[in-house]
């Protein structure tokens, strides 16, 4: 049965550098995902409490730090081909911790997902009525979810589809509002409604994709190497901060209003409501993906069972498109934002780990060299999960600097402190099962 739904997409087992692709072919959906309607709506945030230069330079400092978050985990995801949950075993989680964090990756994703699905629902409602709204979400998270079955392959396929279309459309709904304004006034003009500080402007940008960035090495363990994840991520980052976030600072001014998403329907109609659904759809893939990743490691490490991701993906999708068309998912964006709290102090720990203390690169780097996963991997790291509690509470308390960058920081400081003191010190040992199961490896398309 696993052979034939979808495909395992190496969901527990390194990337064999003859199914990598191309740093294009990876840049593109790190493109579709960082120009998603989420940063359309950003840049009106932006724009509405900010001048255009300010609102730059927002972009600039947030889009800086992303990058630096990005490239550092991804060129471990690139290096191992593993993705998050299962490189966090020797990267300073352990066999448990990871579960822990695949845990944390899994419910965050699968309930963005959801809410998601619902926003596209209500432009699918809007664009082509005949079904209620909760039907068209439920339709929607399952067309998504079919797609994500098939992996890396096919998302890259539909991300060749639609992140043109969402770049023409973005560019044909503005321009049609922006059309009837002065550029050179809306860039020099003061912001139409409270002002915001370039240190709460750069907040909300880093803050806005920092999950994103966490999970970066779902994504460049696809990548042939090192350079490829920085031209990717460069590229990525730069385009959908500028070119999407900056559109939306620019149409907050023309407008006056922050609620761009009512004038783009209105005023373009069709147009306007196709921006909203692919720009959903770009990034809701990767949020299910993700997700599934996520789940396939924590059910591996805590009950001991293969499962394969295709199937683990089918059931989170299904899941998650019930939970939206019942609407019960908004309740839960508190919760979600809270446990994104969560996820900066993994990245900061990972890098520490890897590239600093280097406790457990060894056992990586030799396996590699075998194209296998090491033979087994610590329990537990008891000072990671003191270390990864302290820096989320420094995160979520400490209301000076950037929330998420502080927490990031503090977590890869005090792990190298950690480990310099000799206290990153592995408690049991898990042995690494054989996961080289053929029907539950996929092969490049």
């Amino acid at each position: 049965m696993a052979g034939q739904v979808g495909v395992d997409d190496y969901a527990l087992t390194r990337v064999p550098q003859e199914a990598r692709y191309s740093w294009w072919s990876v840049a593109v959906q790190r493109f579709g995902q960082v120009s998603a309607l989420s940063q359309f709506l950003l840049g009106s945030t932006l724009g509405f409490g900010m001048d255009f230069w300010t609102a730059f330079w927002a972009f600039t400092l947030g889009a800086v730090i992303l990058e630096l978050v990005s490239i550092g985990v991804g060129i471990i995801g690139a290096r191992e081909g593993l993705q998050t949950s299962l490189l966090a075993r020797w990267t300073g989680f352990g066999h448990g911790g990871s579960a822990v964090v695949g845990l944390a990756i899994g419910i965050s994703l699968i309930g963005w997902f959801g809410i998601q699905s619902g926003v596209s629902a209500q432009g699918l409602t809007s664009l082509i009525g005949g079904l209620p709204t909760w039907l068209w979400s439920l339709l929607f998270g399952l067309a998504v979810t079919f797609i994500v079955l098939w992996g890396f392959a096919s998302m890259k396929w539909v991300a060749y589809i639609t992140v043109p279309a969402f770049l023409v459309l973005v560019a044909w709904s503005i321009g049609s509002e922006l059309f009837n304004h002065d550029i050179g006034t809306l860039m020099t003009g003061p912001p139409p409604g409270p002002a915001l500080t370039l240190l709460e402007g750069t907040t909300l940008v880093a803050g806005g994709f920092i999950v994103g960035a966490v999970i970066t090495p779902d994504m460049t363990r696809f990548n042939r190497n090192s350079a490829d994840v920085v031209k990717q991520t460069v590229v990525g980052f730069t385009l959908g901060e500028y070119v999407i976030g900056l559109s939306g600072v620019l149409l907050a001014h023309a407008i006056r209003s922050d609620d761009i998403i009512t004038i783009v329907t209105s005023s373009v109609g069709w147009v306007g409501t196709l921006v909203i659904i692919l720009g959903t759809l770009k990034i809701n893939d990767w949020n299910l993906y993700s997700s599934g990743l996520g789940l396939v490691n924590f059910v591996g490490t805590v009950l001991g069972k293969r499962i394969n991701r295709a199937i683990a993906t089918l059931c989170l999708g299904v899941v998650g498109s019930v939970l939206a068309a019942a609407g019960i998912l908004d309740s839960f964006i508190g919760f979600l934002t809270v446990l994104g709290v969560a996820f900066p102090p993994i990245a900061g720990i990972m890098v520490a780990e890897y590239f600093v203390v280097k406790r457990w690169r060894g056992e990586l780097e030799a396996s590699r060299a075998q194209g296998r996963l090491p033979e087994s991997a610590p329990t537990w790291v008891p000072a990671t999960l003191v270390i990864w509690v302290g820096a989320g509470l420094i995160g979520y308390f400490v209301s000076w600097g950037l929330p998420s960058i502080n927490s990031l920081v503090a977590a890869f400081v005090l792990y190298v402190v950690a480990g310099k003191l000799g206290l990153v010190r592995g408690v049991g040992t898990s042995p690494t099962a054989d996961l080289s199961d053929p029907e539950l490896v996929s092969t490049k398309d």
